[in-house]
């Protein structure tokens, strides 16, 4: 979330606890009890958030976990390709030695070479 988002998402809550505060008072709450229905209808958004926020920590589905996750796989992607074709590039004889050396490739039996 941006900074503009975060401060239009603040303004918008501070708006919705001035109108929550409006409604009681038309529903004929007086100023004192209408100013404890606004704060409670807040609070409830507030933990509700904070509950969906422990939430996606819990599961993982945060953006900076997303985010890693998706650069991870497209380093991934892009180092594995580059590595084929430089793997591709080298002559058979050079594939083979590559493979034993790593132990990819089983040593030929005694004799055989």
């Amino acid at each position: 979330m941006t900074n503009g988002k975060a401060l239009l998402l603040a303004l918008g809550v501070l708006g919705l606890g001035g109108a929550g505060y409006a409604v009681a008072q038309a529903g004929g709450l007086g100023g004192f009890s209408a100013g404890i229905a606004s704060a409670s209808l807040l609070m409830a958004l507030v933990l509700a958030w904070t509950a969906s926020y422990l939430f996606r920590v819990v599961s993982g589905q945060m953006t900076f976990i997303q985010q890693r996750r998706q650069y991870r796989e497209a380093y991934d992607a892009f180092t594995t390709e580059a590595l084929q074709r430089k793997f591709d590039a080298l002559s058979p004889e050079e594939q083979e030695r590559l493979l034993r050396e790593s132990g990819q490739l089983a040593d030929p039996p005694p004799g055989q070479a």
